[in-house]
């Protein structure tokens, strides 16, 4: 006779609060800074950097960074110290 052995594995999820680190386009900055504050302040390589400063001159803003707020929330005052328009979301 045969004995199965049934284990109940208890799966605990951490729910991680995801927000968006946004930034708006201005008439102020240019292209370079702009690009340049993405790289140093969000990490980009130079292609996701200048990819994300089109979408902002052309469609007014992008979402440029994910994470919890505690993450972002440095690279945002960052961005702001560099006069950059940025928001969490």
């Amino acid at each position: 006779m045969e004995t199965e052995t049934l284990e109940r594995t208890k799966v605990i999820e951490k729910q991680v609060d995801e927000r968006n680190l946004v930034v708006f386009n201005d008439d102020v900055n240019t292209f370079d800074h702009v690009i340049d504050a993405l790289i140093k302040v969000c990490k980009h390589d130079l292609i996701q950097a200048e990819q994300c400063t089109t979408l902002i001159h052309y469609k007014g803003k992008c979402e440029v960074k994910r994470g919890d707020f505690e993450t972002l929330e440095p690279m945002c005052t960052a961005l702001l110290d560099r006069g950059i328009t940025a928001e969490i979301h």
